[in-house]
């Protein structure tokens, strides 16, 4: 590495000249068969140069569980650092330009620092998220009992408070939304109010709504269980949605695809609210028994398939279409962070090539005469198609790694920052 932050560009060009030969006879020969089908590779190419999803800042450092957390040599100790981990994955992957920070873990005293940091690294700022469900040093008013739905008015006034200072923060990192979830509900029956709760949710929220500036969004996050496990106030999509028609055509709906019941069909949720104009974005990652936060793709890809090839439909028929915040949002507990980000970010790109290759004309007309073994088999041979060559090959055309992960471990970033940043003894937390 030319310097403590990027990757020499000589040594990308040496990795991916070592797999030119092998990986243009991989193109000609999918570009040949997507031919056969009537699509033109140059044309899905320039899709995948064109796609991005941003990292969480949160996930370069190792997560945890309710049990432990396993932290490893030359993990983030900052948000400086953080970034420089984000910049080597978006150097290596070209998919990932933006970062989504969280407040307070990411508070610096030097903002217009951190941001002309971000710009030399090559990125630039997504949402930004709040917390209002810990307790910080200092704070007045504790968040055990809710935060903008306390009953509590100096609590939820306090929650309101920070929200605003969220703002204020993305506004000069140049972020244009915030991202709002809370913790709120209840842990036994009878404990709470619920329709009380959801007004107390709406008047927090119309005040954080009004100090939006004018061209932010606010992103409203919805979360089945946990931390409350009786009820949650935001817990599904409905609420979301009521809560965002209540408060403008500003507030839109954030889809988290662990946040859900393990049977819901997200796919469909993501047509309905496409249809009411609140679909505002997405956090990627996958589970197996409920908020997991596992590895996107790690469990069902065909189900990430899906979500996107309901986007896709609506980017390819609506001439207004808007793409919705693509994010990834993950705990590693026993792999390398950036190797599972990097993962993740080139599976959930090739999802998104995957959509694009389905037969649009041929599934509207298997739907229509009701065959559907035929509409179901137009989609898995979008799925099955192995689209590695054609992202390899956008990755290299945008100055990026034919095998990110592969030449990651070859340069040893994580041995080379172990020797500068230390194993901290009682690491900051950072799971959402």
């Amino acid at each position: 590495m030319t310097n403590q932050s990027r990757v020499d560009t000589a040594r990308i060009a040496e990795h991916n000249q070592s797999r030119k030969d092998a990986l243009e006879l991989d193109y000609q020969a999918l570009a040949a068969k997507l031919h056969r089908r009537g699509v033109d590779i140059e044309k899905i190419k320039q899709r995948a140069l064109r796609f991005a999803v941003a990292l969480p800042s949160w996930a370069v450092g190792t997560g945890g569980t309710r049990f432990a957390r396993y932290p490893i040599a030359g993990e983030p100790r900052n948000v400086f650092e953080k970034m420089e981990d984000c910049g080597i994955i978006q150097q290596l992957t070209r998919v990932t330009p933006t970062v989504s920070v969280h407040f307070p873990w990411d508070r610096t005293d030097d903002l217009v620092a951190l941001r002309e940091h971000a710009i030399a690294l090559g990125l630039s700022f997504d949402a930004v998220n709040s917390n209002t469900f810990q307790d910080q040093p200092k704070q007045l008013h504790s968040y055990k009992f809710g935060s903008l739905t306390n009953v509590d008015r100096a609590t939820r006034e306090q929650a309101i408070a920070h929200n605003l200072e969220v703002i204020e923060a993305g506004r000069v990192l140049g972020s244009k939304a915030l991202t709002l979830w809370i913790g709120d509900g209840s842990n036994l029956p009878g404990q709470q109010d619920f329709a009380q709760a959801f007004e107390r949710y709406l008047e927090s929220a119309r005040q954080i709504y009004a100090a939006l500036p004018a061209n932010w969004q606010l992103l409203i996050e919805h979360k089945i269980y946990e931390p409350a496990l009786y009820s949650t106030v935001i817990q599904d999509w409905g609420t979301s949605l009521l809560a965002a028609e209540a408060l403008g055509p500003r507030a839109k709906c954030l889809v988290d695809l662990g946040h859900h019941a393990p049977t819901v069909n997200i796919e469909m949720i993501v047509a309905r609210l496409y249809r009411q104009s609140r679909l505002g974005g997405f956090h990627f990652n996958d589970s197996k028994y409920g908020d997991d936060d596992l590895d996107s793709g790690s469990i069902n890809p065909f189900q990430l398939f899906l979500v996107f090839n309901e986007l896709v439909a609506r980017e390819f028929g609506d001439p207004a279409w808007a793409c919705p915040a693509y994010m990834i949002d993950q705990s590693h507990n026993i792999t390398d962070p950036a190797e599972s980000l990097m993962s993740s970010a080139m599976h959930i790109a090739s999802s998104y090539v995957r959509a694009c290759l389905v037969d649009r004309e041929a599934l509207a007309a298997y739907q229509q005469s009701n065959d559907a073994l035929m509409a179901h088999r137009c989609l898995k041979q979008a799925y099955e198609t192995d689209v590695a060559p054609l992202m390899a090959m956008a990755r290299i055309q945008a100055g990026g790694a034919a095998d990110p992960i592969q030449l990651f471990r070859d340069i040893e970033y994580r041995k080379a920052r172990a020797a500068q940043r230390p194993v901290q003894a009682r690491p900051a937390a950072g799971i959402v």
